[in-house]
């Protein structure tokens, strides 16, 4: 039988090359689907998942209310901050409140990043340029901006651009709600129905176990999506945003996105969400 094609979405940096590491290289039977792997930084992501373009696609949560029609979350696949997340970082130290009325680059206005940015400062309380996520460091060390909020390998990476942390959203979070912060999660169309829908996330999350269980080599295939890292601290990003949260939300995880979900609602920030769906 011929297999289905379906196209699979998802940012090119080091936690989701190993995430999807036994689907890129034949490791695990697909149960007669193939992927096609669509890379793209996250906010053309949240963009094409407007336009329910791609049938599997990597999405910022602060991005999913606006797609709920079109998509529902799988219950793996999600990157949770657990005390750590999005970073503010500025060249000279500063205090939060110093933040405001300033210019801060952003890896994009759908991103959880932003949301979490909006819920500390206050929306309209600075100005905001958005600047692809992988150069906002020197778009900040450079002085193009006051500030720069970073995500990815950017967390780990800053001080080698003699910046200075202000703010770790994902420690605030968890000092304020003492749950994680869900920053993004994978979301597949519900028009492929329940059936596949069901069967398509027991494969990711396949796939996310044999990366967990194949550790070296899958960190072996995602250092070429790793931007100033070796081995080692490629292994210690994945560690932080592939993990146990990422093969099951749980109960803790689930209530972390309805929760942020609810507070940006509340805010303002985004469109009422009501039950979130997360299958598998």
């Amino acid at each position: 039988m011929e297999k289905r094609t379906l196209t699979l979405g998802h940012s090119p940096d080091p936690d989701d090359a190993f995430m999807f590491y036994a689907l890129a290289q034949d490791k695990i039977d697909t149960k007669g689907w193939a992927f096609e792997h669509v890379l793209q930084d996250i906010q053309t992501l949240n963009d094409r998942a407007l336009r329910g373009e791609l049938d599997i696609t990597a999405i910022s949560i602060h991005a999913y209310p606006h797609v709920a029609d079109k998509y529902a979350l799988t219950n793996c696949g999600s990157s949770m901050g657990d005390g750590y997340g999005p970073m503010v970082v500025t060249r000279e130290p500063m205090t939060i409140d110093d933040l405001r009325g300033l210019t801060i680059a952003i890896p994009g206005t759908m991103t959880t990043a932003f949301l979490g940015l909006n819920l500390l400062l206050g929306q309209d309380s600075y100005r905001h340029k958005v600047v692809m996520f992988d150069e906002i460091l020197p778009y900040v060390a450079e002085g193009k901006a006051d500030a720069g909020l970073i995500i990815h390998e950017g967390q780990l990476t800053y001080d080698q651009h003699d910046l200075n942390l202000v703010v770790d959203l994902g420690a605030w979070w968890k000092e304020t709600t003492d749950l994680p912060l869900p920053l993004g999660g994978n979301c597949i169309r519900r028009d492929l129905g329940m059936p596949a829908m069901e069967e398509v996330a027991a494969i990711l999350k396949q796939s996310i176990e044999y990366s967990l269980s194949h550790r070296e080599e899958a960190v072996e295939h995602a250092l070429q999506y790793a931007r100033d890292m070796g081995f080692d601290l490629a292994d210690k990003f994945v560690g932080m945003y592939v993990n146990q949260w990422t093969v099951d939300y749980g109960d803790a995880g689930r209530r972390a996105v309805s929760d942020l979900l609810h507070k940006g609602f509340k805010a303002g920030l985004v469109p009422e969400v009501g039950d979130i769906d997360f299958v598998g």
